[in-house]
């Protein structure tokens, strides 16, 4: 493999703000594998149901789906298995994935195709730069972030993706009264989430305060359920976007 002719900034050259020229990233891109049915369904799946990154180019969403509907976006849906559960379940919304990993894409193209959906579209880039460039402001009722990497290690935490310039940025994205789903199995982590929502000015807690419970839209995946037995904790955050009256 040919190395890059950019290599990464060294950590101490980083800038903590995401949404800088060379943000923080908040993921590690990996070669990980990939199986022949994935790759085939990136193939030919993309062109039908992918939107491809394009900066400065803003997502006309109802052009895009052919329909005025409320606008769903979910940050890194994995293997999308929830995500399929979730589009199934709603099929009056507008849902846009956004997933940097291929066999991810792969996986949710299948289940795109095996299960006759048609309501999700698919971005496979960097989320914070899709929603610099191509969200436009005040065009989305809902936002999901399920599971993050929570970047264990103290020395990583600004890596995470749930700072508070990204809740701002992403608060400008919001319709008034929209609402943010975060939810994690790392506590430090979702300590965290609720610290940086708790002191941002456009966000307000539907639980009143603390963790929300889990509401029954969000399926439990087969990797939650075998937490749970196990006794693990998850923590759900659920946030809404103040009007701009209040």
């Amino acid at each position: 493999m040919t190395p890059s002719n950019t290599q990464p900034p060294p950590p101490e050259a980083e800038d903590d703000n995401p949404f800088r020229n060379k943000h923080i990233r908040s993921f590690v891109k990996r070669r990980g594998h990939i199986s022949r049915a994935q790759e085939r369904a990136v193939e030919q799946g993309m062109p039908v149901w992918g939107i491809a990154y394009a900066p400065q180019s803003p997502i006309d969403f109802a052009q895009r789906w052919g329909r005025n509907a409320p606008n769903w976006l979910e940050i890194g849906f994995g293997m999308g298995e929830t995500t399929a559960k979730i589009a199934a379940a709603h099929p009056q919304v507008n849902y846009l994935g956004v997933e940097i990993y291929t066999a991810g894409v792969g996986s949710l193209l299948k289940k795109i195709e095996e299960q006759g959906l048609q309501n999700i579209r698919i971005i496979s880039h960097d989320v914070v730069e899709v929603l610099q460039d191509m969200i436009p402001d005040a065009s989305l009722d809902k936002v999901l972030l399920y599971f993050p990497d929570p970047w264990r290690k103290k020395k990583h935490h600004k890596r995470r993706l749930i700072q508070p310039e990204f809740v701002a940025k992403l608060a400008t994205k919001m319709k008034p009264n929209g609402v943010l789903h975060c939810a994690t199995d790392w506590e430090n982590y979702a300590h965290h989430m609720l610290e940086v929502l708790e002191a941002a000015p456009d966000w307000a807690n539907m639980a009143g305060q603390g963790f929300s419970p889990r509401p029954d839209d969000r399926p439990l995946t087969k990797f939650e359920n075998r937490g749970l037995k196990l006794g693990h904790g998850v923590w759900d955050l659920l946030y809404q976007r103040k009007s701009q009256a209040a």
